[in-house]
């Protein structure tokens, strides 16, 4: 066997033959015809999906003046952080108000 070959023997062995055959090309089957199926259950009413974000549950005893009337007071943070549920939660308190504040607990949610 030849080492050498020419451009159009190297096309051929590459590429196959440049004309289609026609035989080995399958005919669309014609005779076939799409039926849809009605969906299993209604769609009317889909499942509610679960926030995309993590979070914290923070809760806060809170008073507005020392030894006074303790208020229990709650708020979800956005963070895995607990320091930062932590912080949002005295920061809202103190928008509210509160001047003496403890953080009872942080859990997730």
């Amino acid at each position: 066997m030849s080492t050498e070959l020419s451009e159009e023997e190297m096309r051929l062995a590459l590429f196959g033959p440049s004309t289609p055959v026609a035989e080995s090309i399958p005919s669309p089957a014609a005779d076939v015809e799409f039926v849809p199926t009605p969906p299993a259950r209604s769609p009317t009413r889909q499942p509610a999906s679960k926030p995309l974000s993590p979070k914290l549950r923070v809760t806060l005893h809170a008073t507005k003046e020392f030894e006074g009337k303790v208020e229990v007071l709650t708020y979800d943070a956005n963070t895995l952080s607990t320091f930062t549920a932590e912080q949002e939660a005295r920061a809202e308190a103190k928008k509210k108000k509160f001047r003496y504040l403890e953080v009872v607990s942080i859990k997730p949610i």
